[in-house]
């Protein structure tokens, strides 16, 4: 089975000063050790080097060599793809989106879901509840049981 992870995830278990940071860490470290696939979706993989590198969002952020870095070695893992948009995508998109009225940041939301259906994974590890509303889209909360 294929799963993906959200950059909420990523971002959690770069950051050492955060109460979600083991949960996200431990869960990043098991899925990348296999046996199924990791998807890390390029709109998310850029994501986590916009965020973890901003001084505003962090107080500390994340040097960009290191944030590469972060990436990079979790993008060299067996298990881990980082596809991106495959022919026919803005068909699957729209088929994603239907009628719902997509805008702002649910637009990043759509683009993960689409290649999501594209690649042929259902579940994505997120905090974002906003994934709920794409049909065949599992969205599983790491941080559920976790006490902030």
């Amino acid at each position: 089975m294929s799963v993906t992870i959200d950059a909420n995830v990523l971002l959690y278990a770069s950051d050492a000063h955060s109460p979600r940071h083991r949960t996200a860490h431990d869960l990043l470290q098991r899925l990348a050790e296999g046996p199924g696939l990791v998807y890390v979706f390029w709109p998310v993989a850029m994501a986590y080097l916009r965020i973890a590198t901003h001084p505003s969002v962090f107080e500390q952020p994340l040097d960009p060599d290191v944030a590469r870095g972060n990436l990079g070695s979790l993008l060299d893992r067996a298990h881990v793809r980082c596809p991106g948009e495959g022919s026919g995508f803005w068909q699957v998109y729209e088929t994603t989106v239907g009628d719902d009225v997509i805008r702002g940041n649910l637009v990043t939301d759509a683009h993960i879901a689409a290649l999501m259906r594209q690649h042929g994974v259902d579940t994505i590890w997120t905090a974002d509840r906003d994934f709920r509303r794409f049909a065949d889209v599992t969205a599983r909360d790491p941080y559920a049981a976790t006490k902030d």
